[in-house]
Order: C-alpha cells, then sequence, then structure tokens
C-alpha cells in the first residue's frame, strides 16, 4: 500500500518540476500588435486617440462595465492627459497617461494596471497617410518575469487575449470616422 502512494508522490514532484522549468524558461517579454487603414486624415485619427475624451466612442473596453468610474486628470490633451477608470472584475482598473506625441504621427501611452492584476506596459499609436487614407498602428510590448504571469501564459497568451481587443477597437475608430465628416 505504501508503495503506490510513494509512486504517486515520485510523478506528482517530477511534474511539478518539469512544469516549474517549462515555465521558468518561457519569455516574460510580450507585443501584441494591430493595424487598420482608416480612410481619413492622420490629424483627425490621431485628435481621436490623443484626447481620452472621445475614447467613449471607440474604445473597446468602454462598454464592459457601464457603472465604471472615469477620472481624467493632468493636461486635456497631449503629454501628460491622463485617464484613470475602476470598474468590475471584467474593466478592472488601471491608468493610461500620454507621454509622447508627433502631431498626426504618433502618441506613446505608459498603461498602468491596477486589477485584475498590477502590470505596467507601453502603448503606442502610429499613424502613416497614404493618399486619402491613414494606416493606424496600435502596440502594446511589456514584460512580466512573474511566475504567476508565465504560467497563465501557457493556457491564455496576451496575443489571445488582447488582440481581438486591439481588433475591435481599430474597426470601432475606422467606423467612427469614416461615418462622421472629417475636416
Amino acid at each position: 500500500m505504501l508503495f503506490p502512494v510513494l509512486i504517486l508522490l515520485a510523478i506528482t514532484i517530477v511534474l511539478f518540476v518539469v512544469l516549474s522549468l517549462v515555465v521558468a524558461k518561457r519569455p516574460g517579454d510580450f507585443k501584441i500588435t494591430r493595424s487598420t487603414t482608416i480612410a481619413a486624415p492622420a490629424d483627425a485619427i490621431f485628435a481621436q486617440v490623443n484626447d481620452f475624451h472621445h475614447w467613449p466612442a471607440w474604445s473597446p473596453w468602454e462598454k464592459l462595465d457601464p457603472a465604471m468610474q472615469r477620472h481624467y486628470s493632468g493636461a486635456p490633451a497631449g503629454p501628460g492627459a491622463s485617464y484613470s477608470w475602476d470598474g468590475n472584475k471584467k474593466a478592472g482598473a488601471g491608468r493610461l497617461t500620454i507621454t509622447d506625441t508627433r502631431p498626426g504621427e504618433f502618441i506613446g501611452l505608459k498603461l498602468e494596471f491596477h486589477r485584475p492584476f498590477p502590470a505596467t506596459n507601453t502603448v503606442a499609436f502610429k499613424f502613416i497617410p497614404t493618399g486619402d487614407q491613414t494606416l493606424v498602428t496600435w502596440t502594446m510590448t511589456g514584460t512580466n518575469d512573474a511566475f504567476t504571469f508565465k504560467l497563465m501564459t501557457l493556457l491564455l497568451s496576451m496575443e489571445k487575449m488582447v488582440g481581438p481587443d486591439f481588433e475591435r477597437g481599430l474597426a470601432q475608430l475606422k467606423t467612427l470616422l469614416e461615418i462622421t465628416p472629417q475636416k
């Protein structure tokens, strides 16, 4: 009776060690990028992204919690503008801050999650005019070397968790800008 229990215990320990080694070797870095072409001038698209007050019209996360608390601080738009939210477990809590802009070309942001898990990531929007359209690229990069984060990414990658949200947000931004006449 003792021998089968010892065998089961040994197998469990070996599996735990192997899983721990696999998880420890996983990269902590990630990068998610999505792009779309919008039939609008780069300056008009830039204006929508550069002012957090416009985000409720297109952000893929705004409708996750109708009762979500929002707070705007710092500059009204551009570098120093900040937007924080606190919502249900789907929306979580965190803050976005615009760190850098080049009008009509680039917006850099710092993204800080407080809930459901703490993390700090870098977000960038690039706008490249192509004739009467603009190629918009939305990228998020980050590093999280925590064991639990790496274990979680064995089951669900950041690409699969966030990529579809970026696609939905860009589609909503495209719809908003292509329906609304731009100056």
